[in-house]
């Protein structure tokens, strides 16, 4: 990098507002009323100063309908110096800890939200899911995807009423599936003991802190589960991380759309998702992406994105 492209990045977050939000936006995606709300500055101030770290390179900016979110910069000479300059400030430091208490005060709201979103809509869960592309035409998509492949351990990331375990059954030969809701998990269970499916168990856990060990997987879904996380890349590192070699992933969400109900009514977090972002997410989770998959509705569509742990020389893990 030429002196002058650094020293101009310096500037941009040599200031103690732009700093803090610099800070905060390598903890995840933010909008700007977030950031509004946990700086208590007005939002033309915190959006002039996020202008500035945008144009040196400190963070990304992506518009999504009526929203914005901001995160630290993914590439270029400008994500490298956010990542040091991030690690340089103590947790410590009265006004990053004040800053970041009322970060995971968002997140917790945030969570409550969907939480509550879950608990009241889980008995007309699948009705919900029905609204946009028929299920049935999802599922013979995934089968399609997997061919048919023999399953030796199975992982369904946010499992819900259990539907993608009962879908694989015949293909596996021991599933688990994950869901943070007690009330899904419930169902889950009570689904799968009608199915005569023995094989399979739910269990209650973290999406972003799976209870797994390294290479515990043979296959991995995530299904209409993204739009909703706060953090969809680290859905997918901690995805990947459960991964063996040669294992596949599969990502079933909603192409971009500009539905903006979905935020108010059902509590989701993004409206879908570019191929650019979702591949570039896997990849960087050390996956290699593969066949994807398009099933248009109306009017939302939706997409099957699927990635593969490469096998090393040997095929050792």
């Amino acid at each position: 990098m030429h002196i002058d492209a650094l020293l101009n990045i310096l500037r941009a977050a040599g200031e103690p507002t732009r700093f803090r939000l610099l800070v905060l936006c390598t903890q995840g995606e933010l909008t700007v009323t977030e950031l509004v709300q946990i700086l208590g500055q007005s939002q033309p101030r915190v959006s002039r100063h996020l202008k500035l770290l945008v144009d040196a390179g400190l963070l990304d900016r992506f518009r999504e309908g009526t929203w914005a979110f901001y995160r630290a910069a993914a590439n270029g000479g400008g994500a490298e110096v956010a990542r040091i300059l991030a690690e340089l400030i103590s947790e410590g430091d009265p006004v990053i800890a004040a800053d970041l208490s009322r970060l995971e005060e968002v997140k917790r709201t945030r969570q409550e939200r969907a939480d509550a979103y879950f608990r009241d809509n889980a008995s007309v869960w699948n009705e919900v899911r029905s609204l946009y592309v028929p299920e049935a035409d999802v599922e013979a998509a995934l089968l399609r995807l997997f061919g048919g492949r023999v399953i030796g351990d199975y992982l369904d990331i946010g499992t819900g009423t259990g539907r993608m375990l009962e879908l694989f059954a015949g293909q596996m030969e021991r599933g688990v599936g994950i869901d943070l809701n007690h009330k899904m998990l419930s169902m889950a269970r009570s689904r799968l003991e009608e199915a005569g499916v023995s094989h399979c168990q739910v269990r209650h856990g973290d999406m972003y802190r799976l209870p797994f060990g390294p290479h515990s997987f043979d296959v991995v879904t995530v299904h209409q589960v993204l739009h909703f996380a706060d953090d969809p890349a680290a859905v997918l590192q901690e995805a990947a991380r459960t991964m063996r070699p040669g294992a596949r992933i599969a990502v079933v969400d909603f192409a971009l759309h500009e539905m903006e109900e979905l935020r108010e009514n059902h509590a989701h977090r993004r409206l879908g998702f570019g191929d650019d972002e979702v591949v570039g997410w896997l990849s960087a989770a050390g996956l290699v992406s593969g066949t994807a998959a398009t099933l248009v509705g109306d009017p939302l569509t939706i997409r099957i994105w699927t990635a593969d742990i490469p096998v090393r020389n040997g095929g050792g893990s």
